[in-house]
């Protein structure tokens, strides 16, 4: 740590390195490394407090809603530390994010390190050398209310959790958890597999032309056939989800129908009917918000929505952007100067407005104090300018908000689209299951963009299309008026079938979650992620499945706490906290109304919603019916389905993870089920025993396992002997396997040999892969085939091997860096047994979700060496049983002068 009498505290290891670098020698800057302290699990409780107020949710209800918050066990050494770098200096600054969750942050740390010394709250939105400066000269007073918003949250989320939780495991399952946000989120990506669960799919067709004017092939077109007779032709807008017509007068044709018409069209006289021309203009988006850049991030970069905070979070630490959790569109007069500059300076004056331009907060309730994100500085560095310094990940979202920031303050893009509407005369004859047509209307338009204005510099991407693109955007047309003759060059019927709506990918989920006011930036990504480690919804590419499981929790919740999942009543606490923010609320009023209800409008709280658990039927809650009527049932083992036989006795199957709640129709129940009633492929018998022996496909894989007889009746009874089975190895096939193969398997563990003492080497496939084992002493081998090949010499040479942790021989690393600037030791990383990790030989950092190995970034590697190295060595020591201070509930310090008034901890 650097020496100086003015201490500076931020939350992340390399941004505490880069601050520092600009403040020079009178400043010596640390991290607190995220949060201090937080609510302890009851069960960490000292002893004396279990049974007091305290001991439900390490929150008094009764009392104010009073927290009691501890030191987390892995901070202690890092809280001492800097305890004992202010002892040494003249002044404190707290350098935290200027959010909710940066202000919560800087007052913890003023409650425990009670600082005898002046205490400036320092704020900024960027890390350059300028805002770095003018930061440390205009400091500013702690701002209490952020603080009680973001306590409010952490208690609200606690008693949610707490409370509902438990019902979840008590009727649904164990372990399962429920959140204020995420099991709203929950539902949404349910109620869209519902949606997709009750399509039923509609066919239809239509013809697609070519025509040309004066048979002059340079000048043709296509067109879609989109009426008849006068009547409009189906298409997939004009069908509701259950495949029936919503629109009325409209033709749904069929592929007699359409063949018929197509052919008619190649000998028609084919005229323009009509030919409109309009202005185009189209305006740059706004810059990018938290929600808008992890929806381009996932569109443009395929990065979901960790990958891509983390990755700003990097850019945003190292200088390179601004504060990355917002949901405000506006930029500073001087970002707008330094954009409208650039895009002068690269496209010309032409491609610039003549007035800056303005855009309003577009999310519902924007709170979050900060700039739009964009490059850092008052003057932007373009791509090129730091592609020396920024690779793979970190350089394209760079460039992406480079060019989105530069485009906001470019001119619009000008064009004109043109629409012209064609009538075939179709000759007599044309015909189809008795119908005679008569006439065909064609329609076409094209959109000719004549000045690009921002287009140069960015284009936003879209979500795809439940009805496709209609492919306007940049086709010419040629230059038509009414009653000009054309060509038909060529006419083709075209099958269609109307498409469900599409899952939510993470970007469409977190533009969805925004809409409804649900959540805020800095909770978007942490709720996505969760969902998904919670077993709630998996991953199909980039769309989003509920598993059956999230069907069942979601049930529960819409049947019985209905309120808890309302999609306005979670957006109306987002915009409570928000008043409590701006200091419109009181924090315990709010929490009190929640929790124990509001007479004065009856309303129930979270407490009474709780307390009549009998009226909930756990087997109804866990069974969700298909349209089609078939039940799948969410047990104990996973979800399975059921039906009845001709005795009304139940049939059951086990449903595979990679089946879609919106794939399980009554054909694919048919099939599991006949897969599980069979006894399995019969390979023949073993010589030894005289058993048969079968091959199966269960829940783990596939396996082969012998027969065992059935005891005689009235044998007496003996226990239950069990049959000798055997996994498949990974390059064996089920339908293949022979008999031999399947008695090598059964024979496992394969007794090697015995070293010199006498001890047993025995060759074994388990959960990690094959091995040896000698007493206690287990080494990997590498392949399946080695269990039956290895001899007792090459055995005797591994185990003469000094043993190696994980699989086998050292493996090389998956990438190398430079040598870490704390331990001067070369860092790279390697590929453990959970996971790849980045070392530097000293200290070991687990990959966090999002960091992939081939690309991660030296500073990267560095940044989770320096977290884990600040965490200090793990331990499982129980937090020390000491009783709280005998005082009463915390104070914050006033907003007026937190850097005079030192308060109590809360623990």
């Amino acid at each position: 740590m650097a020496t100086g009498n003015k201490l500076v505290i931020v939350e992340s290891p390399a941004k505490a390195k880069k601050i520092g670098e600009y403040l020079g020698k009178d400043y010596r800057v640390d991290a607190s490394v995220g949060h201090i302290r937080d609510l302890p699990n009851p069960s960490e409780l000292p002893a004396d407090m279990k049974k007091g107020p305290y001991g439900r949710f390490a929150i008094n209800v009764d009392e104010g809603f009073d927290p009691y918050y501890v030191v987390d066990a892995d901070k202690k050494k890092k809280v001492t530390e800097l305890k004992r770098a202010l002892k040494d200096v003249d002044e404190l600054y707290l350098a935290t994010d200027e959010d909710r969750e940066g202000e919560a942050i800087a007052w913890h740390l003023l409650e425990v390190l009670k600082p005898k010394v002046p205490v400036h709250r320092m704020v900024f939105h960027e890390i350059t050398k300028e805002a770095i400066q003018r930061a440390v000269a205009d400091t500013r007073e702690l701002d209490t209310d952020l603080v009680d918003a973001q306590e409010t949250r952490r208690v609200l989320d606690r008693l949610f959790g707490y409370e509902v939780s438990p019902v979840l495991w008590r009727k649904v399952k164990q372990g399962l958890s429920a959140g204020r946000v995420q099991s709203v989120a929950t539902r949404l990506v349910v109620e869209r597999e519902r949606e997709r669960m009750a399509f039923r799919t509609a066919s239809y067709w239509d013809v697609e032309g070519e025509f040309a004017p004066d048979g002059n092939t340079g000048q043709a077109f296509e067109a879609k056939l989109t009426g008849v007779d006068g009547a409009k032709v189906a298409s997939g807008r004009d069908f509701a989800d259950d495949g029936t017509l919503r629109t009325k007068n409209t033709v749904q044709l069929d592929s007699a129908a359409a063949e018929a018409i197509a052919e008619g069209t190649r000998g028609a006289d084919v005229a323009v009917r009509e030919v409109s021309e309009r202005p185009y203009t189209r305006r740059p988006s706004a810059p990018f918000t938290t929600s808008t850049l992890q929806q381009e991030a996932s569109r443009k970069l395929r990065m979901n929505s960790q990958s891509a905070m983390r990755t700003a979070q990097r850019l945003y630490e190292n200088g390179y952007i601004t504060y990355m959790r917002t949901d405000s569109t506006s930029l500073s007069s001087e970002a707008v100067g330094a954009a409208r500059n650039q895009a002068r300076d690269m496209y010309g004056a032409d491609y610039v407005p003549e007035t800056p331009r303005a855009y309003g907060k577009k999310a519902k309730n924007a709170q979050e104090a900060h700039e739009a994100i964009r490059p850092a500085g008052d003057s932007f560095r373009t791509p090129a300018q730091v592609a020396g310094e920024l690779r793979g990940q970190e350089y394209a979202l760079y460039e992406l908000i480079w060019k989105r920031t530069v485009a906001s303050q470019m001119a619009d893009a000008k064009g004109s689209t043109a629409s012209v509407k064609l009538t075939a005369t179709l000759p007599e004859g044309t015909s189809a299951a008795g119908t005679r047509y008569a006439s065909a209307e064609y329609s076409a338009s094209g959109t000719v963009i004549t000045f690009r204005g921002f287009l140069a510099a960015y284009e936003e991407g879209r979500d795809e299309s439940r009805y496709g693109d209609d492919g306007a955007m940049g086709m010419r047309l040629p230059k038509l008026s009414e009653g000009v003759s054309l060509e038909t060059l060529r006419a083709e019927a075209q099958g269609h079938q109307t498409s469900p709506p599409a899952r939510y990918t993470e970007a469409t989920l977190v533009k969805a979650l925004e809409e409804r006011g649900i959540g805020r930036p800095s909770t978007y990504a942490a709720t996505v992620s969760t969902v998904q480690d919670r077993g709630y919804v998996r991953t199909r590419g980039s769309a989003l499945i509920p598993t059956w499981l999230a069907f069942a929790v979601t049930q529960l919740l819409e049947r019985h706490f209905p309120r808890l999942v309302d999609y306005d009543f979670t957006a109306a606490m987002e915009e409570d906290l928000d008043a409590i923010a701006r200091g419109e609320q009181q924090r315990v009023a709010w929490l009190q109304r929640f929790y124990f209800g509001d007479e004065a409008t009856s309303t129930e709280g979270l407490r009474d919603l709780v307390e009549d658990l009998g009226e909930i039927d756990a087997r109804a809650i866990s069974a969700v019916r298909t349209s089609d009527g078939t039940l799948v049932r969410v047990g104990r083992y996973g979800p399975y389905v059921e039906v009845a036989d001709e005795d009304g006795e139940p049939r059951r199957a086990t449903v595979p993870d990679d089946i879609a709640p919106d794939e399980m129709t009554a054909a694919k129940a048919d099939e599991l089920l006949a897969a599980a009633a069979d006894d399995g492929r019969v390979l023949g018998t073993d010589p030894e025993t005289g058993r048969e022996i079968v091959a199966r496909n269960g829940r783990y894989g596939p396996y082969v396992t012998e027969v065992l007889e059935e005891p005689e009746e009235g044998a007496k009874k003996k226990a239950k002997a069990k049959p000798r089975t055997g996994s498949l190895f990974q390059g064996m096939d089920l339908a293949t396997i022979d008999l031999d193969t399947a008695l090598s398997l059964l024979s496992l563990p394969r007794v090697v040999g015995a070293d010199a003492e006498g001890v047993e080497i025995t060759a074994q496939n388990g959960r990690y892969g094959p091995y040896l084992k000698k007493g206690t002493d287990s080494r990997s081998l590498e392949r399946e085939e080695q269990i039956f090949a290895i001899t007792l010499e090459e055995a005797l040479a591994i185990y003469a091997q000094p043993k190696q942790r994980g699989r086998g021989a050292a493996k090389p690393p998956l990438a190398e860096f430079g040598e870490d600037p704390v331990s001067g030791k070369k860092v790279v990383v390697k590929d453990g047994r959970f996971g790849p990790y980045v070392t530097d030989g000293e200290t070991n950092a687990t990959l966090r979700r999002g960091d992939e190995p081939e690309e991660l970034t030296e500073e990267r590697a560095f940044e989770l060496i320096a977290e884990k190295r600040a965490k200090g060595p793990t331990t499982r020591k129980k937090p020390a049983r000491k009783a709280p201070a005998k005082k009463a509930p915390a104070k914050k310090a006033p907003a007026k002068k937190p850097a005079t008034k030192a308060s109590t901890p809360k623990a």
